[in-house]
């Protein structure tokens, strides 16, 4: 029987890069909304975030919404990406984190309207939803456009 000689692993000749294509960060880009004269709701659904238990250093992982109605601005997908990311190795209270996001978002935005749902995964046999809103002074919703109210039992 003849024995088929072993074969060396390949080396990747490509070099690590020296920062990586893609890094966390704190930073939210903006672009010019192109219909700044309507209201229109931007969802955005975030089903993997993770932060770390500022108590116990265990991950904390939750399934984020964030509803929109841009003014002037509006958030460039990427960066929101990044800027969530920068969070995974961050300990910080569900509440806090939920509102800083939601801060955040609107330093860097200036929306109409913006709500951010987060529903964190159990702990202690305890599942947490904060729910955070912001509306710009004086601003009402369009007739007919549906600015859903919190869901609490959802």
């Amino acid at each position: 029987m003849a024995q088929n000689p072993r074969r060396e692993p390949s080396v990747s000749t490509r070099k690590k890069p020296a920062r990586p294509p893609t890094a966390p960060t704190k930073h939210l880009d903006v672009f010019a909304n192109p219909a700044p004269e309507r209201d229109y709701v931007i969802a955005f659904e975030i089903p993997e975030f993770t932060c770390l238990c500022p108590l116990t250093g265990q991950p904390d992982f939750a399934e984020f919404t964030i509803e929109m109605i841009a003014d002037e601005l509006c958030i460039e997908l990427k960066s929101l990406k990044l800027y969530l990311w920068s969070y995974r190795d961050e300990g910080a209270f569900h509440e806090k984190v939920t509102n800083r996001i939601l801060d955040d978002l609107v330093a860097a935005a200036r929306p109409r309207f913006a709500r951010i749902e987060a529903r964190w995964n159990v702990r202690g046999g305890i599942f947490t939803k904060v729910i955070a809103e912001h509306r710009a002074k004086g601003w009402k919703p369009a007739p007919g456009l549906a600015v859903a109210a919190p869901r609490i039992g959802a």
